[in-house]
């Protein structure tokens, strides 16, 4: 996740969370058996996890020497996330870590094919056996209640089980989490789950929270955790820009395209959007690009269809004009008195009413639509309130009506040709 990261953000402060895998948890395991000797000379591309292992053979060796030349030069990858061993002619591969994550551990030959120079060697027979048994994901609660109050805005989620989904959830949430008036840390938890499509509508229908995205594909040879990786990255370097960038046709450096069958068809995207998950293209040269970046917010409290937190870049737009808001009050009224709208204060006496503030707010605000960030000030003007609170007179209630810009999505053209 670290090598994908950088891929798509050279620059950007990253931080990683070590979790232990959990107590009996088990790692899953593969194998690779060769059952036929090569009759020519060649070279083995296999891949594991996306990555390429590249092994020359003879005509003159054993299926027995070719195992071991595999699992030499597969642990000799630093970063493979599987550990080799030979037995006769059997590789087998065993997850470097436990838990359902190694379980999508992809093995297969000539990812390019012909086209690419990748051919079995005549003569080679082999029989790969996918990767299967692990069993129990590490769990999240206490490693993510250690993060304190340190802010974290891109969150890359490995894990697309419930239980993990559900433990960042209840870290994000705006009852007593980190989008909570008491913490005001905020941040955005992204995902990528492998599955069928009728997986993906499964999962996505499951999830209702404006605070995590997930990003669904199926046949990739590189890991969702990958992925997973490989968006934040490039999330991050767009809403550092400009969360109100769409964050559309970005390429994820790092991760392999599905094969064409495998490759969900633009009615499929489409209903997969409507079901909370995320979607992406691929290029002729095989690039993978983002086409829309959503959360999985679906619902309202009451059940009722709703699409007011369905972009993910309203999230991060109304956290940046949170922030610019919050840096305006606190930086020039930090040490004030507060009196009752109709005082007129002396010059330098640090005494502020509620419609000092409102013009404030109001002139903040233009300066905000002038930027390109939010819009319709005359709307917001008329609907900010700024008043003294009823019960606690030292405390100042504030409706903030802003209107974030949107993005420019779709071209929506009709035809109507003309014949002389």
């Amino acid at each position: 996740m670290a090598n994908a990261y950088r891929l798509n953000d050279s620059f950007g402060e990253v931080w990683y969370l070590p979790l232990a895998d959990a107590a009996g948890a088990t790692a899953a395991a593969g194998s690779i058996a060769f059952t036929s000797a090569p009759t020519a000379a060649g070279t083995i591309a296999l891949y594991i996890a996306g990555i390429l292992v590249s092994v020359p053979v003879t005509a003159s060796q054993t299926t027995a020497s070719i195992a071991a030349a595999v699992t030499a030069a597969i642990n000799a990858i630093a970063n493979m996330p599987v550990t080799a061993s030979a037995s006769t002619s059997t590789v087998t591969l065993t997850a470097d870590n436990k838990g359902l994550c190694g379980n999508e551990i992809d093995i297969r030959m000539n990812y390019y094919g012909t086209v690419n120079g990748e051919v079995t060697p005549a003569g080679l027979a082999y029989t790969i056996t996918a990767m299967a048994g692990g069993a129990v994901n590490p769990t999240l609660t206490t490693a993510l209640g250690n993060l304190g109050n340190t802010t974290f805005d891109f969150i890359a989620n490995p894990y697309t089980d419930s239980t993990s989904l559900d433990a960042v959830k209840q870290l994000l949430n705006d009852q007593t989490g980190r989008w909570s008036w008491l913490e005001q840390l905020y941040g955005h938890a992204f995902s990528a789950y492998a599955g069928t499509f009728a997986s993906q509508t499964t999962l996505g229908l499951a999830r209702n929270n404006q605070h995590e995205t997930i990003l669904g594909f199926y046949g990739s040879p590189t890991p969702s955790w990958i992925w997973a990786a490989a968006l934040c990255a490039q999330a991050a370097v767009s809403v550092r820009a400009d969360p109100g960038v769409p964050l559309q046709y970005l390429p994820l450096q790092g991760v392999l395209a599905p094969p064409v069958a495998n490759q969900f068809i633009s009615s499929q995207r489409q209903t997969l959007l409507y079901d909370g998950i995320s979607t992406f293209t691929v290029q002729a040269d095989g690039t993978v690009q983002t086409e829309n970046i959503i959360t999985t917010y679906q619902e309202n409290s009451q059940g009722v269809a709703d699409d007011s937190y369905l972009e993910v870049e309203t999230m991060f737009q109304l956290m940046l004009e949170i922030r610019t808001l919050q840096s305006m009050l606190t930086s020039k009224y930090a040490r004030c008195k507060l009196a009752d709208n109709g005082s007129k204060p002396a010059s330098g006496s640090n005494l502020v009413t509620p419609n000092t503030i409102a013009a404030d707010i109001r002139a903040l605000y233009a300066e905000r639509v002038d930027a390109g960030f939010v819009q319709d000030a005359a709307t917001f003007n008329d609907a900010l309130v700024v008043q003294k609170n009823t019960v606690n007179p030292n405390r100042l209630d504030i409706l903030w009506p802003g209107i974030p810009v949107n993005q420019m999505r779709t071209f929506a053209t009709l035809v109507q040709f003309r014949l002389n």
